[in-house]
């Protein structure tokens, strides 16, 4: 699930640090979602350490702590996809299924020179199917990873090394570097949010966030319009096909207008034990080093 929207030289340093603490499915369930939240923190998008921690709670309740290993059973766990599913079933049970990533999908679109889109309902289907029909009896781990080491180091995206590819004799591509076909992708959106920082020399107010993106995460307050000086700070953020300029303004606690969402006022050395969004923690550290630098 952190390997989800991100690469494995990203995740390593994060997946050892989050073994250490949370060693089994059981001491994960038993954690609190504030704890769990602070040891993803980093690697963004996180839903996926809420789905985690529900899939953890979810196993230990519902399967006695026992993984399960069946298509269905994995699809039920919360933010299990096809493609996470299948990819646990390769790699922890060895069953001969179809795992499409980017490099598997590229490797069956170029060898089979389909032409349909790999990112549309109907291109993905055709790869599957092409895909189930090269499955082994047995072995899904070592045809797993054979397909995506294959993807990864000769069938590479671009221009491939077909001189060395063991299935250039079997590939049906002519012109392979023009595969696989994706849909042209929507233009990414500018999007601008204000926030306050509100600072009385030892502690910063944060606003626990009730959106769908962060909640529960810690943030700084947000700002409903852009006050008549200019930001202290600004730093920007990528989100899904959003682009977003992160503005920080100094103000008062009595500047802000109400809100449902708790406020509290954290020293530095309890931010780091807390939740907070890696844009707003940049933007914290930001802000106090301006602080330190101007005196």
């Amino acid at each position: 699930m952190m390997l989800q929207q991100t690469t494995v030289a990203a995740v390593i340093p994060y997946f050892e640090r989050w073994m250490k603490r949370f060693p089994s499915v059981q001491e994960l369930a038993a954690a609190d979602e504030s704890e769990v939240l602070t040891f993803w923190q980093g690697l963004g998008y996180y839903r996926r350490a809420r789905n985690l921690h529900a899939s953890a709670k979810k196993i230990d309740g519902d399967w006695s702590g026992q993984f399960p290993q069946e298509y269905e059973s994995l699809r039920a766990l919360p933010g299990i996809g096809d493609y996470t599913a299948q990819a646990v079933r390769a790699f922890a049970f060895d069953q001969p299924v179809p795992v499409l990533d980017a490099n598997v999908i590229r490797v069956v679109a170029r060898l089979f020179d389909l032409r349909a889109p790999v990112d549309t309902a109907t291109g993905l289907t055709k790869v599957r199917a092409k895909l189930e029909e090269l499955l082994p009896a047995k072995g899904g781990y070592e045809f797993v990873s054979a397909m995506m080491e294959l993807g990864a180091l000769v069938c590479r995206s671009g221009r491939p090394d077909c001189l060395l590819c063991p299935l250039k004799e079997l590939c049906a591509a002519q012109h392979p570097e023009k595969l696989p076909v994706k849909a042209p992708k929507a233009a990414i959106k500018e999007r601008t949010e204000l926030a306050a920082w509100v600072w009385d020399g030892r502690a910063v107010l944060l606003q626990q966030s009730a959106t769908r993106r962060w909640v529960g995460m810690w943030r700084l307050p947000p700002l409903d319009g852009e006050p008549p000086a200019g930001p202290a700070a600004e730093l920007t953020y990528s989100i899904v096909r959003e682009r977003v300029t992160l503005r920080i303004h100094p103000r008062s606690k009595g500047d802000l207008s109400a809100s449902a969402e708790q406020r509290k006022a954290f020293s530095l050395r309890d931010l780091e034990s807390i939740a907070i969004p890696s844009p707003h923690r940049r933007a914290i550290t930001k802000m106090i080093q301006n602080i330190v630098d101007h005196g």
